[in-house]
């Protein structure tokens, strides 16, 4: 196995967790034959930490991840049993009131002129997000997602315009004010990469909100918390989102740490290219 190399450079890890069975609440991917054996490594430098293993997972967000996450025919129904949690549970209403407040601000002279900001999800899945966003805002929301029944089901279920596609070969997009990557860039090896792809996609001034997890507070808390699950390659420092976005050519605007409704440890941030950040 080649030797990891962390976002900031550096090749300095402790390792920090070892599996050798799948941990509770994980999700049981079909891997064939391939034996159970990860570890979870902690940059020395940054604090970031990376999933190492030789398991193959290349096709596993072709249909397979929506298959074993939500059932062959599942979406539906998680999509309605997610929009009907109450506030106080749901990670997605606190979702939305973040961008829609941050979108008041950022896009006030749009608003104002009574013209609605285009959103692009990347990797929409049940596209529980757009669906209350685009009912509380009004805004122009577009669900892209490799897995055709995402797609699908962003049109028919959340009343979004659905693309299927991969994002790092999708071409004529067109340009969105915010793009957002919610629980996303965690799942591929190279994040940076995708992150800075969606420049190409961005109006002037427009900004991309991200959310990670965040490994730091994760880590108190052992070995079992589903932010080192399997389907993540990456796991985010207070650091390391920062690099994130550097080294994609972004600045950020604003970062902040919390624990959600559902108990997960994220890290969630808006970022704007570094040639055109200034707010419209």
């Amino acid at each position: 196995m080649e030797a990891p190399v962390c976002l900031c450079g550096s090749r300095e890890f402790a390792t920090l967790f070892t599996y050798h069975a799948p941990p509770a609440g994980e999700v049981r991917f079909d891997f064939g034959q391939a034996p159970y054996f990860r570890r979870v490594l902690r940059c020395e430098n940054c604090g970031h930490f990376l999933s190492v293993h030789e398991i193959d997972m290349q096709a596993l967000y072709g249909g397979h991840y929506v298959d074993a996450t939500y059932g062959a025919d599942g979406l539906k129904r998680a999509f309605d049993r997610i929009v009907a949690l109450p506030e106080a549970r749901s990670d997605n209403i606190g979702r939305v009131a973040r961008v829609s407040e941050f979108g008041s601000r950022h896009f006030g002279k749009m608003l104002s002129a009574g013209v609605a900001p285009k959103v692009l999800d990347v990797g929409s899945g049940l596209c529980v997000f757009l669906y209350l966003l685009r009912k509380l805002t009004g805004w122009t929301c577009t669900a892209l997602d490799p897995d055709p029944r995402a797609a699908v089901h962003a049109r028919d279920v959340a009343g979004v315009n659905g693309v299927c596609a991969d994002f790092m070969q999708a071409s004529e997009l067109g340009r969105f004010d915010l793009i957002a990557f919610n629980k996303v860039l965690e799942h591929v090896k190279d994040p940076v990469a995708m992150l800075k792809l969606s420049r190409a996609f961005l109006e002037p001034g427009g900004v991309v909100y991200i959310e990670l997890p965040d490994g730091e507070a994760a880590a108190r808390e052992g070995s079992g918390r589903e932010e080192f699950f399997i389907d993540h390659h990456h796991v985010f420092s207070s650091r390391s989102i920062r690099i994130l976005a550097r080294d994609a050519q972004f600045e950020v605007l604003e970062v902040e740490s919390l624990r959600e409704p559902s108990g997960k440890f994220t890290l969630r941030a808006f970022v704007t290219a570094r040639d055109g950040s200034a707010a419209r």
